[in-house]
């Protein structure tokens, strides 16, 4: 089918500062590692929140404990988020996680378990979250235009048809979407290593090009200064070796189809960070699949495409993670987990156009409220991005 995007709509749930997501989570957010157990112990008490736990969040400091933050308040002020507990080991990192989530209007309380104890956190925490999963229950879904949806997109497992086949699936929706006021995001510095004068290309301005090469350099740098010569056994990895990809450059140029041929990149931005204005926006990120999606959904975007190779069971706990796929192998073998499939492009049953628009039907199905596979099958990784050890 084709699909026409001029007068595209999409039925969304608009957030307190004007955001428009395509979920209506409320989740129970750990500030540190010490407070897992109890954000589950209140999700498991209240059915219909969700809680998000991760192994981080004590003596972080510098640009790392920054990181931390961001990444944190981005989850919760996510559009895909109606209302938020926080729940940290004590009350002033906790209170700065609550106020930046607070700074978009949507409903948040956090609690601190010094001086309170597990029993007693978990039971206030509780009878907020119940309110809130109360108050979320009630939220109507509203007709909203293309533009207000922010789209992001990974690759992961990538073999010779992700280059041929379900890249370039992306790169068409995302030409398709660039002039209708979509904000879209691409990253993962690591893999356009070889490509990287590709991208410096199609940056807009002088401007955004020096922010760029800015953001490539410090990612070469990190690597020299830890004295790596190669990526040897991680880029390429050795799933993609076995699909095909024997160079970093290879895997490069596949990934670099993702951002199709007409669309410019507008804006660059570090880990975490949230674009300010629609177009194509570069994140400096790592290209380990859970932790880039965790990137996306911190930086604000609703909706992700992951286009699949070899084949990636990757999800996400609030950003719904489309899984496209070209290899027909990879289609019959881990069918469960795939939301589009493209490999007709190999076989020439499908045209380049034709598969963009099978992209964006089930994306517009998924912002309506379908169930990604990686989400019925109840995938929920959430991965914090390092930069640094522990002091």
């Amino acid at each position: 089918m084709t699909i026409d995007l001029n007068n595209a709509t999409f039925l969304g749930f608009r957030r307190e500062n004007g955001r428009v997501g395509v979920r209506n989570h409320v989740i129970i957010l750990p500030v540190d590692d010490l407070s897992n157990a109890a954000c589950e112990a209140v999700a498991n008490n209240i059915k219909g929140a969700m809680a998000i736990p991760h192994p981080y969040g004590r003596l972080q400091f510098g640009e790392d404990l920054e990181l931390h933050f961001r990444t944190l308040i981005g989850t919760g002020a996510n559009p895909n988020v109606a209302a938020v507990v926080v729940i940290g080991i004590e009350e002033g990192w906790t209170k700065r996680v609550v106020d930046g989530i607070a700074a978009t209007g949507k409903p948040v309380t956090g609690f601190g378990i010094e001086l309170h104890g597990d029993h007693d956190t978990i039971m206030r925490a509780s009878k907020v979250a119940k309110e809130y999963v109360q108050w979320a229950s009630e939220k109507q879904r509203e007709t909203a235009p293309l533009s207000d949806l922010w789209v992001s997109t990974k690759c992961g497992e990538s073999d010779t048809t992700s280059g041929c086949g379900s890249n370039p699936t992306v790169g068409n929706a995302f030409d398709k979407m660039y002039d209708k006021g979509v904000t879209l995001l691409f990253g993962e510095t690591s893999e356009i290593t070889g490509g990287e004068h590709l991208v410096a290309e199609r940056c807009r301005d002088d401007a955004v090009r020096e922010r760029f090469m800015f953001m490539f350099d410090r990612y070469q740098d990190m690597i020299n200064r830890f004295k790596t010569s190669d990526l040897s056994e991680s880029q390429p990895t050795k799933g993609n070796i076995a699909g095909g990809l024997t160079t970093i450059e290879e895997k490069a140029l596949g990934n670099i189809q993702k951002i199709g041929k007409k669309c410019l990149v507008d804006g660059v931005l570090d880990k975490a960070e949230m674009p300010d204005k629609p177009g194509l926006w570069f994140m400096d990120s790592s290209s380990a699949a859970a932790e880039m999606v965790t990137l996306c959904a911190a930086a604000g975007y609703v909706v992700h495409f992951f286009p699949t190779g070899q084949g990636n069971i990757i999800g996400n706990p609030i950003l719904p993670v489309i899984k496209l796929c070209a290899n027909p192998r990879t289609v019959r073998t881990m069918a469960e987990h795939v939301d589009v499939d493209v490999s007709g492009l190999l076989r020439k049953e499908m045209t380049p156009d034709e598969a963009g628009d099978a992209l964006l039907e089930m994306m517009l199905r998924t912002a309506n409220g379908r169930l990604t596979a990686s989400e019925s099958l109840g995938h929920r990784e959430f991965v914090l991005t390092r930069l640094y050890e522990s002091a």
